[in-house]
């Protein structure tokens, strides 16, 4: 069995006891016609079958980790309510436990006082982050690594401001050094850190970055949309572990909680460390803020109408699972890495593969070895494709020669970039199941 069919009995318990609440209404019941309802879905679960694996452990491709059962199983129940996060008239509950769960995030990074909400994902919160920066600091441009994700460069075009790459280190990190210089011309009013970058999971020098802030007038966004829960992991190498303690001194923060945070999708969460920027949200909607004088969610948020069911379902996995190191979350959280620690050491051993740095998270990278990077690249392609024959689904990504020539994987140069495979070790069942990987990854590369 694939899937978890034993929980479903509880949502029935649960939507009995979400139906006591409405018991003084006057009965009605919505006339539903089985059949063709039957039908339907099951014509629905038929065509996802034509997915990838997502929820098993041989899927180690994208970052694609499934939901706790507790999380669909709140997000189903808060369905049958289907509130809109966007003001109070339209989900009181949820908007409440939204600030509640939201509120255990920011304390998670060190912060009691914050403006924080949740939104899409990491897309529309670092669109939030920029967006504040760019208010505060007018016409001024963002840098970012060169392995930050496009988002940055893609966003910053969308706010009508300059966008500055920054050349990364051997193991994918930003360049300080290259830094400072695109600081010096002042034209930089936003720099992104990312503490996780998706293709390689690198973790860019924080501390380094907030003490260039001492000397330069600019904002040190955080993106960790991948790899912010890992604050509470207890076995991050050294240089991971300062860049993660020094998250409260930066000025904004982004994480996804349909990451690492076991939620469905979309759930991302944009907060910042000054609640006084919440001035650049404000605006007038009298026809959806009547009801109380509390702060809306949708007074300090960019998005209108958001899915309350995706609040109900995070506060209920954060109250199951509290974030706090050392408990469950987090034991999660270090067996991912181990498990990638683990896959690293035997590529390491492997003849054939030539990995990456030592992952600071759970993400792995390794180029196949061959006489050129042309003919490196296209072995890659060819163990992607036999490995999925095999039913281990890995990905493809394609890294700078600056990461590559450390772990030499070609004799000559003749392209710049070697398309190298990919594993995201994003499921605790990842380090049980990292021989049977291993194994399949090994007559892959037989073929």
């Amino acid at each position: 069995m694939t899937f978890d069919h034993d929980s479903l009995a509880l949502l029935a318990e649960a939507l009995r006891s979400l139906e006591q609440g409405f018991d003084r209404l006057p009965a009605f019941s919505p006339r539903l016609d089985s059949g063709p309802l039957r039908d339907a879905l099951l014509a629905a679960a038929e065509r996802l079958r034509d997915n990838y694996p997502y929820q098993h452990p041989l899927y180690v491709g994208q970052m694609m980790k499934p939901p706790h059962p507790v999380a669909r199983l709140a997000y189903a129940l808060a369905m049958w309510v289907n509130p809109n996060n966007h003001a109070l008239d339209g989900g009181r509950a949820s908007s409440a436990m939204e600030k509640d769960a939201v509120a255990q995030i920011a304390r998670m990074f060190g912060w009691d006082r914050h403006l924080g909400h949740l939104c899409s994902g990491g897309t529309v919160a670092n669109f939030e982050a920029l967006w504040i920066g760019r208010e505060l600091r007018p016409g001024r441009a963002v840098a970012a690594s060169a392995q930050a994700h496009y988002t940055h460069s893609r966003l910053s075009a969308v706010l009508g401001i300059p966008f500055r790459s920054i050349p990364v280190d051997a193991r994918g990190r930003m360049d300080v050094r290259a830094l400072e210089g695109a600081l010096g011309s002042g034209e930089v009013g936003t720099v992104v850190a990312t503490l996780g970058t998706t293709a390689a999971g690198a973790v860019d020098p924080l501390p380094e970055i907030l003490a260039l802030r001492q000397r330069y007038d600019v904002r040190v966004h955080v993106d960790a949309a991948y790899g912010g829960y890992f604050t509470l992991a207890g076995n991050l190498g050294p240089e991971a572990r300062r860049a993660f303690d020094r998250i409260p001194e930066a000025d904004s923060v982004v994480i996804d909680p349909h990451k690492h945070g076991l939620q469905p999708y979309g759930c991302g969460c944009v907060l910042f460390r000054d609640p006084s920027v919440g001035r650049f949200y404000r605006h007038d909607s009298p026809y959806t803020y009547f009801t109380s004088d509390e702060l809306h969610l949708g007074e300090i948020s960019l998005e209108c109408s958001r899915p309350g069911a995706a609040a109900v379902a995070l506060w209920t996995t954060q109250r199951l699972l509290p974030l706090a190191p050392g408990g469950e979350f987090a034991r999660g959280l270090e067996a991912c890495r181990e498990a990638a620690l683990g896959l690293h050491a035997a590529l390491a051993r492997d003849g054939r593969f030539a990995p990456l740095a030592p992952p600071e998270l759970d993400i792995v990278a390794w180029a196949v070895r061959a006489g050129s990077a042309t003919d490196s690249s296209a072995r890659a392609r060819q163990i992607f494709d036999a490995a999925a024959k095999r039913d281990l689904h890995l990905a493809l990504a394609s890294f700078p020669r600056v990461m590559l020539e450390p772990s030499a994987p070609v004799a000559r140069w003749d392209a710049d970039e070697i398309v190298c495979l990919r594993a995201c070790v994003m499921k605790p069942e990842h380090r049980e199941w990292m021989p049977e990987i291993v194994s399949r990854l090994a007559a892959a590369a037989n073929v």
